[in-house]
């Protein structure tokens, strides 16, 4: 995302509106994560939004009809970014039809791994994912717990989770994990939340038939 930070160039350009209008708005999404991760939802405006991403305060209007409109946006944005980062680097995108499936341990180990470089990569969106959503609405939370509900769905399918109690221990499993990256997040530990990876993983071993696969073992 590195590429959409800088403004267009002065002058003529040769882009189409279609481009400019995307740029803008790419602009405008990441200049409220970055504002955001410094001064809070309730203490960004959105004077300090535009001045960010350098637009005026008639072409945020043109994109946006208020900050909280905004806020969806770059949150929906936000989803996107650790979603792909998911599906490239756990190797859960949809396999060809003679990739053998891999085991179950291989494929949680890809989706933790994945998850937690997501957000270490994008701090200031994973600090608007997990921290300033409380701070933006009923409607922003509803989809909080949507997206967490879908991410429940993940690590349920990766653990091959059987049983009602089994997705049981997978929701609850999430459910520490957001609280576990939110905390380091908030103190802008990113190396510690990278590090959450080796004991999570060696809890999910040790515990292995509570969250997947054949209850006897």
């Amino acid at each position: 995302m590195a590429e959409v930070r800088s403004q267009l160039p002065r002058g003529r350009h040769g882009l189409s509106r279609e481009e400019v209008v995307r740029s803008q708005r790419d602009r405008i999404l990441l200049a409220m994560a970055d504002a955001m991760a410094e001064n809070g939802y309730v203490g960004t405006s959105v004077a300090q939004i535009i001045r960010r991403a350098g637009v005026s305060r008639e072409t945020f209007y043109e994109q946006f009809s208020s900050k909280e409109d905004c806020f969806t946006s770059a949150y929906d944005r936000a989803v996107e970014l650790l979603l792909a980062q998911i599906g490239a680097a756990s190797g859960l995108a949809a396999p060809g039809p003679d990739d053998p499936e891999p085991p179950a341990d291989q494929r949680i180990e890809q989706l933790l791994g994945a998850y937690l470089e997501g957000l270490a990569s994008e701090p200031a969106f994973a600090r608007l994912f997990l921290i300033e959503v409380y701070a933006a609405g009923p409607a922003a939370l509803a989809r909080r717990i949507e997206i967490q509900a879908g991410f429940v769905d993940l690590v349920a399918s990766a653990l091959d989770a059987r049983t009602a109690e089994q997705r049981f221990a997978c929701e609850a499993l999430v459910a520490a994990i957001s609280t576990m990256v939110t905390a380091r997040l908030a103190l802008d530990d990113l190396d510690g939340l990278r590090n959450l990876r080796g004991p999570l993983l060696d809890l999910l071993r040790r515990g292995r038939p509570l969250f997947g696969g054949d209850a006897d073992g």
